[in-house]
């Protein structure tokens, strides 16, 4: 990626430049597979010739293509080769399957799975029953620790720093966004104290979500697994049914990372089902 670098690019300024570069994927997703230059310029907040140089980067090491009919980019066949290898070294995505279908089937919502790389909260995979015609639909790349329960279950279980981080980003997505330290915190250890981390419409307006976190063979907290609900939907039974089959996901998925639910969560749990 040396063409990332524009003379006059000082060594300790070359790591961000590659970090925006990079940070461009991003904006991929299903339902946006193809973008042009103008709008990566738009969503990324860069000028012209900034992002047209990062662009060029990015195509040049195979990690985007251009589309020859209408000039706009795609994913790169470079992306797949990693997501390949990252899925034969560190196989998260298939050690989750069985047990996000099953999460799924059993509360008839939508169940996902992230995992935590640095302060990114990556989506891996998802989950839709077919039970209910209107659902929740998993259309983003990386979580905002802030304002989704997958989020704010990293903010309890997971480094120390990602709550700094978190604090710096507190985007307001609805009128219910905690946009506050005050009530970041207070989701924080609202989670701490039940073993959930919660959502209510923090991140779309319909949307709630109920989230338990996983942990692989380092004993470190490794990514959260999750079920997003249509708020309606969201009642006392159905609330009690996500929880109880989001400890046994996370249980499973934890155990299949190599890993195990730490003794203090189970507690929470025990006490969650007692005074239930």
């Amino acid at each position: 990626m040396s063409n990332l670098f524009s003379n006059g690019v000082e060594p300790g300024e070359k790591m961000s430049v590659v970090t925006k570069a990079l940070n461009l994927l991003q904006y991929f997703s299903t339902s946006r597979p193809e973008i042009g230059l103008s709008e990566f310029r738009r969503l990324a907040g860069h000028d012209k010739a900034t992002t047209y140089r990062y662009l060029q980067a990015l195509e040049k090491a195979g990690f985007i293509e251009k589309i020859p009919t209408n000039r706009s980019y795609r994913i790169g066949p470079a992306v797949l080769h990693l997501a390949q290898m990252r899925e034969l070294t560190v196989p998260r995505r298939e050690g989750a399957q069985a047990a996000l279908k099953a999460l799924a089937e059993a509360t008839g919502e939508t169940a996902h799975i992230s995992v935590l790389s640095g302060t990114d909260l990556h989506s891996l995979s998802s989950c839709e029953s077919d039970k209910h015609s209107t659902r929740a639909i998993i259309d983003v790349n990386i979580l905002p620790l802030h304002a989704t329960a997958s989020g704010i279950c990293a903010l309890a279980f997971g480094p120390a720093d990602l709550t700094g981080f978190a604090l710096n980003s507190l985007v307001e997505f609805t009128d219910k966004t905690a946009v506050t330290e005050e009530a970041l915190m207070a989701e924080i250890e609202r989670c701490r104290d039940c073993g959930f981390g919660q959502s209510d419409r923090g991140f779309e307006d319909d949307i709630c979500g109920i989230s338990a976190p996983l942990f692989d063979q380092t004993g470190a907290f490794a990514g959260s697994v999750a079920v997003a609900s249509v708020a309606s939907r969201l009642t006392g039974d159905a609330e009690r049914t996500i929880k109880a089959q989001l400890m046994a996901a996370s249980r499973d998925v934890t155990r299949n990372w190599g890993g195990t639910i730490p003794d203090g969560i189970e507690r929470v749990w025990a006490n969650a089902r007692t005074e239930s």
